[in-house]
């Protein structure tokens, strides 16, 4: 018998379509447990492909409330949602768009405290975060784990991507020992954002999440774009 419903199959039709997909592919992904941290200009894309692609379990966590200046890049959200949840609003949306996945809604700032016991409960992590001491946390905590971790960042027109902690790969700090002084890389908030640059990158990171899950990711270099200049580098770590 079929693990999938006459629905899913209609759904997913046109992945399953794909040799490096099929119906074997299509159950990995509805058997995996992704974590997405932050349910921001990054996240959003990232929530929104992983649930369209047929994650079967998807941890959102974000503690913080949707503002009217995250509209321009966090298009998963309408301006009726003003002041609501981000990570609640995003599962209920989601679930909308695909009612097959499940949704684990943590509505908690990650911390010390509670990070090992949150990500333990997944297979990959993907880390929209938007501060270093954040991204650094997730990191360590993963290494300890031995969970994979998809890694994007940005700054202004400018991004980076990566996958840490894979498959004996390197992680973040193998890269970047120590987070900067904050005062020394301001946010968005200080610096500003074109909304499309975290939205393009949170699809690469959606993309790399499927590949860990398919077992086909076998890059190990950091993209940095430059969308200013439309350059991409690729830098072995």
């Amino acid at each position: 018998m079929s693990a999938f419903t006459k629905e899913e199959l209609i759904r997913y039709s046109r992945q399953l379509m794909l040799p490096e997909i099929g119906i074997k592919g299509q159950e990995k992904l509805k058997n995996s447990k992704v974590l997405v941290v932050g349910a921001g200009g990054l996240g959003c894309p990232v929530l929104q492909y992983l649930c369209a692609a047929g994650v079967g379990t998807i941890g959102i966590i974000d503690f913080d409330k949707i503002e009217l200046h995250n509209l321009p890049r966090q298009i998963l959200y309408s301006t009726d949602d003003v002041g609501k949840p981000k990570a609640e609003t995003a599962a209920k949306k989601l679930k909308a768009q695909n009612p097959n996945v499940s949704f684990i809604v943590f509505n908690d700032i990650l911390n010390k405290e509670n990070s090992e016991q949150i990500i333990s409960q997944f297979d990959i992590i993907t880390d929209g975060s938007d501060n270093f001491p954040t991204r650094y946390l997730v990191n360590d905590t993963c290494v300890k784990l031995k969970k994979p971790l998809v890694y994007g960042s940005i700054f202004k027109f400018e991004a980076q991507l990566a996958v840490f902690n894979y498959k004996n790969g390197k992680n973040l700090r193998d890269v970047y020992g120590e987070p900067p002084n904050p005062e020394d890389i301001p946010g968005c908030n200080e610096s500003g954002v074109l909304g499309i640059v975290p939205g393009i990158i949170g699809v690469f990171m959606a993309n790399a999440t499927i590949q860990i899950i398919l077992d086909k990711y076998n890059n190990d270099s950091m993209l940095v774009f430059d969308f200013n200049k439309f350059d991409i580098l690729k830098l072995t770590i």
